[in-house]
């Protein structure tokens, strides 16, 4: 959260002033260090394209470490969370550099064209969902290899990859409306927002699961050994951001208001009943909750970004 611009005496922090032009320098190396080969698009550095052993090449720099992108790295992918991330993070240096009294007209001038909805939907629109693009295969598989008593597993690539938007169902395709980046009036809102109470794909009892139930990547191992961590299990911080999304949603005019409003009501109330079921049943506050039955599982005690829920309790966004 940026600090309120009403409030003049925060322009005269120092250390305020400080903090912005260390922001400023991570934002400048993420927009010349991330950037894509095609105008206005990211890409996440990092991820492996010799691989042999996993399902799907990590994307660990973009802190959902497993979830599903191009199943074929290459240099001309691009990613809708990063673009999505770097249009808040422009929006956010603009107003705090207003904030602090200081040039902001490049952050100011980012926003906008990273916000622009018909440039972000021209890129990442499917007609259903906003996507990645990249060279990806809709048939891969781990099959078993042996090496004496040594058991592993390797990638099986059962079709042949092409560009295309990466036709994962799950948190990415969310990013422009848990952002903030859709207009209220954006028909591409209305379209999630239809889709995301559908019990078949993200929406559960306790939360919204990371990768759809329907998808061919749910709760799918990455290796023979590396448990499916981003791809079903339900993430408390992603459900904060949507949760708050809805919340901004519901108080614009707008098509979408009502439905914005009766979905925030439901989500907000089987995330805080859940976690308060389990810490209630455990005694502990859990990294990741279960999609089918609602348990904690993974690191506990986690008191990280899911302690985030005592925000949703009292809706402090």
């Amino acid at each position: 959260a940026v600090v309120s611009t009403q409030s003049g005496h925060y322009g005269r922090d120092p250390t305020l002033k400080k903090m912005y032009h260390r922001l400023s320098l991570w934002f400048n190396w993420y927009n010349t260090t991330q950037v894509g080969e095609k105008p206005t698009t990211y890409r996440w550095r990092g991820r492996n394209d010799t691989t042999t052993r996993e399902l799907n090449p990590k994307t660990l720099t973009s802190g959902l470490d497993d979830y599903p992108r191009a199943t074929h790295p290459t240099p001309d992918e691009y990613h809708v969370d990063l673009r999505c991330w770097l249009a808040l993070a422009a929006r956010s240096l603009s107003t705090l550099g207003d904030v602090v009294g200081t040039q902001f007209d490049k952050f100011k001038e980012t926003a906008q064209l990273l916000s622009d909805n018909r440039l972000l939907s021209e890129l990442h629109w499917t007609g259903s969902y906003f996507a990645d693009y990249g060279l990806h295969s809709e048939n891969v598989g781990l099959r078993e290899i042996r090496f004496g008593d040594h058991v592993d597993k390797e990638r099986v690539v059962r079709k042949l990859p092409k560009r295309q938007f990466v036709p994962v169902q799950g948190y990415i395709n969310l990013f422009p409306f848990i952002l903030n980046i859709l207009e209220p009036d954006a028909p591409e809102l209305g379209v999630i927002l239809s889709s995301l109470r559908n019990t078949t794909n993200l929406w559960s009892k306790f939360g919204l699961c990371s990768v759809g139930k329907n998808d061919n990547y749910y709760l799918k191992y990455n290796t023979a050994h590396d448990a499916p961590y981003w791809r079903g299990p339900i993430w408390i911080n992603i459900n904060f951001l949507a949760i708050r999304a809805l919340h901004h949603y519901r108080r614009m005019p707008g098509p979408h208001q009502e439905l914005a409003g009766s979905l925030y009501t439901e989500l907000r109330g089987a995330v805080i009943q859940n976690v308060y079921r389990e810490y209630t049943r455990t005694g502990y506050i859990w990294e990741q909750y279960n999609c089918e039955t609602g348990r904690g599982q993974s690191v506990h005690p986690f008191t990280g970004w899911s302690s985030l829920v005592t925000l949703i309790m009292g809706e402090l966004y």
